[in-house]
């Protein structure tokens, strides 16, 4: 077993080749995941109210732009094909396509302050609750065009599959993050004590200066030269309908999936603050696997873009089989600790949140831990696979499958459980372990069919592919 793992290690496409990309992205989005933990935490030990009220601003807030996040991100697999291809000169093309989709998500942005107020009235939840996700939710939306502005560039990095630039960029933004948001939520340091508005603002101000750190590296001198990052800035509307085709399912992927998600935490949210305080934090702990295996992710789909550049899908399949390993790994030693230690993940809500008002949350968590034990070990295979498949250009199966397994196994049984039978929590997240597991199964389905290996995203002629394999 020893020596079949290291001569994995070493070939082509193997583990070595998978982690040198996906190790830095790993460690990036890690440092979104601590951003998260802590921004949550520091509300928890703020408020119950702000802890209960900073998920679900914030869920809505990213189903708005998370179209246009999730469209602009997929400029990492146009970067990739063409770096394959070998056909640098469209790079440059590509990226500034996803920055013009900025544009939109400002527009959007703008459109919806004037609905906060109705559309958190509609959520039923307490008054006190309701004024703080309209706070939260209208601050975060003036940093919704420098995300996407921020996803466009960073996957010109890593589709080049130089991860480490955007590994130390986003360390860089989650410092800046994480202390302005010590400063500004409590007031310290003769800043004015802002409590939910002041993590709102501490992620936009972060957002805004990471966007001109990533401009400034793309607009380097070897990278001018070699990808024409600045000489290639014109709108070109047949690269831009192209990543619209193959970018807008994935973007949409994000969009329902997230509105899935902030309905039923809206649902939960009718059942109490309690359960939805500690669905909250539950989620907010599972982040702790999630996104730092997004990173792989992003690796994956890297991965199989360059090699289906290069007209190579055997490697491409063994990369996504080498990345499914490694992540089945990770996802199964946190899941232990979730069962079996859930109070080392509890800990730090507890510390300096108010007791009485703590006590009744924290059994609830360590439950719902169990829950997350469980799925995290299908999303192994869920991230893997749908990675590998939006690399090739599958995107619209990713989409529609995340989109109607969403509403059949979760949302809809979640609704006829609290409506019709008076269901607790647990169903409700019963029925999320159900829809991500069944994620797994149709995306491992998808991938064994094996009809993303003759699909491009960029235009190189490929002769032996038949329309009927572009198609779901």
């Amino acid at each position: 077993m020893k020596n079949t793992f290291i001569q994995r290690w070493n070939e082509e496409s193997g583990y070595g080749e998978v982690l040198r990309i996906a190790f830095p992205l790993i460690l990036s989005t890690s440092s979104w995941s601590l951003q998260h933990f802590i921004d949550r935490m520091f509300l928890t030990w703020y408020s119950p109210e702000a802890i209960a009220a900073s998920m679900p601003a914030g869920l809505v807030n990213w189903t708005l732009v998370s179209i246009f996040v999730g469209t602009a991100a997929y400029v990492n697999t146009f970067v990739a094909q063409y770096y394959g291809a070998r056909n640098y000169e469209r790079i440059g093309s590509s990226v500034w396509q996803g920055l013009y989709l900025s544009l939109l998500a400002s527009l959007v942005a703008i459109l919806f302050v004037p609905l906060a107020q109705p559309i958190f009235s509609l959520f039923g939840h307490p008054e006190g609750v309701k004024q703080l996700e309209v706070v939260y939710f209208l601050i975060l939306l003036i940093g919704a065009p420098f995300l996407v502005i921020n996803n466009a560039i960073s996957s010109f990095f890593t589709g080049l599959g130089k991860t480490w630039m955007v590994m130390w960029v986003n360390f860089f933004s989650t410092g800046v993050n994480l202390f302005l948001d010590y400063l500004m939520i409590f007031g310290k340091w003769g800043f004015p004590e802002m409590g939910i508005a002041g993590a709102a603002w501490a992620t936009v101000i972060s957002v805004m200066v990471t966007s001109v750190v990533l401009f400034l590296l793309m607009s380097q001198a070897h990278y001018r030269k070699k990808y024409s990052t600045l000489k290639n800035w014109k709108f070109e509307r047949e690269l831009f309908l192209r990543l619209l085709k193959y970018g807008l399912p994935s973007g949409f992927q994000f969009f329902l999936e997230i509105m899935a998600f902030t309905l039923f935490i809206l649902l939960v949210g009718k059942i109490g603050v309690i359960e939805l305080a500690a669905s909250n934090i539950a989620f907010n702990i599972n982040t702790l696997a999630f996104l730092p295996m997004y990173g792989m992710t992003i690796a994956v789909s890297t991965v199989v873009g360059q090699r289906l550049g290069e007209n190579r899908p055997e490697l491409a399949e063994k990369a996504t089989w080498s990345a499914f390993h490694l992540a089945f790994i990770y996802f199964f030693v946190l899941g232990l600790g979730y069962f079996f230690l859930p109070d080392l993940f509890i800990f730090p809500f507890a510390l300096q949140a108010e007791k009485e008002h703590f006590d009744s949350i924290q059994y609830m968590i360590e439950v719902l831990l169990k829950f997350v034990a469980v799925y995290c070990l299908f999303d192994a295979g869920n991230m893997i696979f749908s990675g590998a498949l939006k690399g090739a250009g599958d995107t619209r199966f990713v989409a529609i499958s995340s989109v109607v397994l969403s509403w059949v196994l979760m949302l809809i049984p979640s609704y006829i459980t609290l409506r019709f039978f008076s269901g607790n929590i647990y169903w409700l997240w019963l029925f999320v372990t159900l829809y991500i597991a069944g994620l797994c199964v149709i995306f491992f389905w998808r991938f064994q069919k094996g009809r993303w290996k003759s699909m491009r995203v960029i235009e190189t002629p490929l002769p032996e592919v038949e329309k009927s394999d572009l198609q779901i």
